[in-house]
């Protein structure tokens, strides 16, 4: 197995929780560098370089610099993961993978982000009531389908823990901080109990 040089620019509660979360669970060895949030220092040339949006987190590994959470997750997988947290590539549980690896940031992230906008990023006077409405049903959405999902298995995945537990915990994380999850959907937050409850989300939110 590759020994990891891996640094990860990280902001409590943000998306590089993701990448901590992995590379406890997957035991390898990694550094955390804590940046300056502020809108200066995201708009900063030096930050630009490592993050073209500004947004975070970047992570360094070697002798390059990448962005996305889950683009940094599969990297870490496939470089330093000897198969773990992960089905076999082209297999059916893979493909399941991989659906609920890009659901969790592109269907359901999305309308939690604009949740967070339009009633805390935003100034007051642009909050815009009617988008958080269409936004928490379309989240709501989203939950239906995670907890028809982990209603009758422990984990996205059937009964195994994959990285794309992490994707998706993340985003659950999200949906509990804006009130998404709520009591109406048992096994979603059951599920949501299950990942806190272990380790590495543990260290990764505490970090």
């Amino acid at each position: 197995m590759r020994v990891g040089n891996v640094k990860i620019y990280h902001v409590q509660g943000t998306r590089s929780v993701r990448v901590i979360w992995l590379c406890e669970e997957l035991e390898i060895p990694y550094e955390i560098e804590s940046i300056d949030f502020s809108l200066t220092f995201r708009q900063s040339p030096e930050w630009r370089a490592k993050s073209p949006t500004g947004k975070v987190p970047a992570m360094d590994d070697q002798d390059f610099t990448m962005f996305e959470s889950g683009a940094m997750l599969q990297y870490v997988l496939d470089r330093y993961g000897a198969g773990r947290l992960m089905p076999t590539p082209g297999s059916t549980a893979s493909a399941l993978y991989l659906q609920w690896c890009w659901f969790a940031e592109a269907t359901f992230a999305r309308p939690l982000g604009d949740i967070a906008h339009h009633t805390v990023m935003k100034p007051e006077a642009e909050r815009i009531p009617a988008v958080v409405e269409d936004a928490r049903a379309r989240a709501l959405s989203c939950l239906d389908a995670v907890n028809e999902t982990v209603s009758t298995t422990e984990f996205l995945i059937g009964d195994t823990f994959t990285a794309a537990d992490i994707m998706m915990g993340y985003t659950l994380m999200l949906a509990d901080r804006f009130n998404v999850l709520e009591n109406d959907h048992p096994s979603a937050r059951s599920y949501f109990e299950r990942l806190t409850s272990r380790a590495g989300y543990q260290v990764a939110v505490s970090s």
